[in-house]
């Protein structure tokens, strides 16, 4: 550790040493975060175990046991980029939010994302008001063709009667998500992946962690309703907003998908500081 504060503290140091040092701490930082409260944080810690390990080998010369730890560190360059997979996409997927190439996936125009909205808040205070539950996803920047592929495609304009008719407890699609592109519903009965966080509240069902998955991978909300309370939730980059009212989800609509680009940049700077 002397020799490396040593080594360190002869360093030129000058304003472009700054600013490298500075970059490096900030994507060591959103890596930690991207990483925070996944299984990945508990194979960082391992791995931090087992860099200790091997640098008192090699200061105690465990000449056998700097070998094996050789050979471990080499299948591990190759077995690490699968074991992050899920962390590394959604680092690189958030990364391509942020690039001025990014275009939206819909063109739907601000008079029929409009009544589009409407039918989708009218339709979750129904769902709400009976108590009976639904998963809506509504796409934004991030594709999600992947998913929508798991449903059974319906490509049909976004109205009340229409989701209302998918998620009737009769119907086989009620189970699944429902994925919303612009103003028009693209698929029901869609599968999403549940979140790997591991330190989600157990009170927290299906409805909710694959909620909190999806939008753990992608720009998406997610709108929740529960069928044993009938409360609102809505999911987006991995956090939750629970108890939502007509107005405050009408709001949360308007505020995601009703603003120009340059608003939308802006929050999602925001959400990377």
């Amino acid at each position: 550790m002397q020799e490396i504060l040593r080594q360190i503290s002869n360093l030129p140091m000058n304003w472009l040493s700054i600013i490298d040092i500075i970059i490096v701490a900030v994507i060591i930082y959103q890596i930690l975060i991207q990483f925070k409260g996944t299984r990945a944080m508990t194979l960082l810690n391992g791995l931090l175990i087992l860099a200790i390990v091997t640098y008192l080998a090699a200061l105690l010369n465990l000449q056998t046991l700097s070998w094996a730890l050789t050979g471990a560190w080499a299948m591990m360059a190759v077995a690490l980029p699968v074991v992050f997979q899920p962390e590394l996409r959604r680092t690189l997927e958030r990364l391509g939010r942020q690039s001025p190439l990014n275009i939206h996936t819909h063109s739907a125009s601000a008079e029929e994302m409009e009544v589009a909205m409407r039918e989708i808040v009218k339709t979750v205070k129904n769902l709400s008001d009976n108590r009976i539950g639904a998963l809506i996803v509504l796409e934004k920047n991030t594709g999600i063709q992947e998913y929508i592929d798991t449903g059974l495609k319906i490509e049909g304009s976004v109205s009340a009667e229409l989701l209302l008719s998918i998620f009737m407890p009769s119907t086989p699609l009620h189970d699944g998500a429902a994925i919303i592109r612009g103003a028009r519903v693209m698929a029901a009965g869609c599968f999403l992946p549940l979140s790997q966080n591991t330190s989600l509240q157990q009170t927290l069902g299906t409805r909710h962690r694959a909620a909190l998955g999806l939008s753990e991978v992608c720009d998406a909300l997610i709108i929740i309703v529960s069928e044993e309370t009938g409360i609102i939730t809505t999911a987006q980059h991995g956090q939750i907003k629970r108890s939502h009212d007509e107005k405050s989800l009408r709001d949360a609509l308007r505020n995601e998908f009703m603003v120009d680009k340059k608003e939308d940049i802006k929050k999602d700077f925001m959400f990377w500081k």
